[in-house]
């Protein structure tokens, strides 16, 4: 499981011209299920995010976690970051897991990260062609890698 995640100012995500979900202050989540991943891939993504200190003290020093902010969390499936670009100019998906269990563990994921924070996460629409807006805030982003420990 590779999750690229966002420090953000605000986050939103559209399909067709109308709002799906939206967020101030938090987390925008792209995330990327392997064909190879297994529950505890979703486990260590889920801990790490959560634990994870990247917003700011009283004294401007990267010491917060999500929670101690109250920030918020917007989760969006993107099948793309696990593309293979070794050869040629066109980007294989052969790694990606497919639609049934890429959706099951992006829930799952979801899930345990909610267990994790103790407040609701809002998501992306999976598997629609979504238009996403943020205000990346830093900018600040970190790529959490299962499969890179």
């Amino acid at each position: 499981m590779r999750v690229v995640l966002q420090k953000v100012k605000k986050a939103e995500v559209s399909v067709d011209g109308t709002l799906i979900s939206a967020i101030d202050r938090g987390l925008l989540l792209l995330v990327g299920v392997e064909e190879n991943d297994e529950r505890e891939d979703l486990i260590y993504c889920a801990n790490k995010i959560a634990k994870m200190r990247i917003f700011e003290d009283e004294d401007d020093k990267m010491n917060l976690s999500i929670s101690d902010c109250n920030g918020r969390v917007l989760s969006v499936s993107q099948f793309t970051l696990m593309a293979d670009t070794k050869k040629g100019n066109r980007p294989s998906f052969t790694r990606a897991a497919r639609p049934d269990k890429a959706l099951s563990y992006f829930e799952q994921f979801n899930t345990l990260l909610e267990e994790r924070l103790h407040f609701p996460i809002k998501t992306g629409l999976f598997g629609a062609h979504m238009q996403v807006k943020l205000v990346n805030d830093g900018p600040v982003t970190i790529i959490v890698d299962s499969h890179n420990k």
